[in-house]
């Protein structure tokens, strides 16, 4: 199992390349189900959650041709096998994301229940329940959900909730629905926009994407595209906070400033100067961080996969500061990580209390989750000699070329086996 090695104690200089977020990229791949012609994709991360993805895809029947400048060609003519197992979707949740396309286009679908997850319960009702107000008739047996409509049915839809993947999932089964579906109390995440686009780039009829209302007119079938997947904003962040951190000075490119506002305005609050360009964002820390209090919320809020980062930050900044987490109910999983750096964390229900201290100490470490895993690697470029990240796979699910990024703007990381 691989490692990572890294010396602490380098200040961070230069510039950094966001590659695509796999967030957007995720249910992308999967809107590939709902045309037989062909879709090509830029700017596709080379990520373990994107081959992830691609294996369920061909396993379902789709076909998909990499090149070596981050584009694909995805052809799903014939679908062979309307089912999403167990083995591959254990892996990653997201893989819920091919039972909308799959029962719009083919009428019918047959998904395995995602199970558990490590940052904490997220359930799949909403999916269903909109799927049910379309006119799927849905049944849950060993631990499938097996779905079943002739053609869904536009509908209104609230959901009680706010759910990115439930959003994405309801939006792309409504392109080919017949009549309107309205979704209420839609997710506005940037992810969300970006599937949007896509869709209406293959002839989706969809307006208020990005809003808490989603409008979608139906059409008969959608055709091929050529879309382009929008920067990484969590990746984006990831590198800003290391920065802020080092008392370094960066400059992000092939980026989109206006898709992370909170984090840049909670980056400010700590004392980081920061320019915004066109595809670029420039930082500057000329001191110790100032430590600042973060509650995380739905879109346009504070994102939850920017709580572990800024914790590893306020752990080293000058005073104390909370960190809430209202998204997911066991996203503290790094702290005990932390605490082995030598942070001052307490936890009190779903709120960290964050006393910042001198200095951290390099120590072996395990990452429990894709977003605690990068803190940990921030919290480490700050520490005092050498710390080991255990379990970095899940780093690889969502960070491209992690160690090289970081080297090439002064970190000292290396890979070990």
């Amino acid at each position: 199992m691989d490692k990572l090695a890294i010396q602490g104690g380098t200040r961070l200089s230069g510039d950094v390349r966001i590659s695509g977020a796999k967030n957007a990229a995720l249910p992308i791949l999967c809107a590939g189900l709902l045309t037989a012609d062909v879709l090509h994709l830029d700017n596709l991360p080379k990520l373990k959650d994107i081959s992830t993805s691609l294996t369920l895809l061909a396993h379902i029947g789709m076909q998909a041709a990499l090149d070596d400048h981050g584009g694909v060609d995805l052809h799903a003519a014939e679908l062979t096998r309307l089912e999403a197992p167990y083995e591959l979707v254990k892996t990653m949740r997201a893989s819920i994301l091919v039972l909308g396309p799959m029962l719009a286009r083919c009428g019918e679908a047959m998904v395995s229940l995602p199970g558990g997850c490590a940052i904490g319960s997220r359930p799949v009702d909403l999916h269903i329940k909109g799927l049910q107000a379309m006119g799927a008739e849905i049944h849950i047996e060993h631990g499938y959900i097996h779905a079943k409509a002739s053609r869904l049915q536009g509908a209104r839809i609230f959901m009680d909730t706010v759910t990115v993947t439930g959003t994405e999932n309801l939006m792309m089964a409504a392109t080919l629905a017949q009549g309107v579906t309205v979704l209420e109390n839609a997710a506005r995440e940037p992810e969300v926009v970006d599937l949007a686009n896509c869709l209406i780039a293959m002839g989706a009829n969809i307006s208020g994407a990005g809003t808490d209302t989603i409008t979608i007119h139906g059409v008969d079938k959608l055709h091929g595209a050529n879309f382009s997947i929008m920067p990484d904003r969590i990746e984006t962040g990831t590198y800003l906070v290391a920065a802020a951190m080092t008392q370094g000075q960066i400059r992000i490119t092939h980026t989109r400033a206006d898709t992370i506002d909170a984090v840049l305005d909670k980056l400010r609050e700590a004392g980081a100067e920061i320019e915004v360009g066109v595809g670029t964002i420039s930082l500057t820390m000329r001191q110790r961080p100032r430590a600042v209090s973060i509650k995380t919320a739905p879109y346009p809020a504070f994102p939850t996969d920017m709580q572990a980062q800024f914790m590893a930050m306020n752990c080293i900044a000058d005073g104390v500061a909370t960190v809430t987490e209202t998204i997911f109910e066991n996203r503290f999983m790094h702290v005990q990580e932390m605490q082995r750096l030598g942070a001052n964390i307490e936890i009190e229900g779903n709120t960290a209390v964050v006393r910042g201290v001198e200095g951290l100490q390099g120590a072996v470490v395990m990452a429990t989750d894709l977003r605690a895993s990068a803190s940990l690697v921030l919290a480490a470029l700050v520490a005092d000699g050498e710390t080991v990240i255990e379990r970095i796979y899940h780093i690889d699910r969502g960070y491209e070329c992690i160690e090289e990024k970081f080297n090439q703007v002064g970190a000292r990381i290396s890979r070990v086996h």
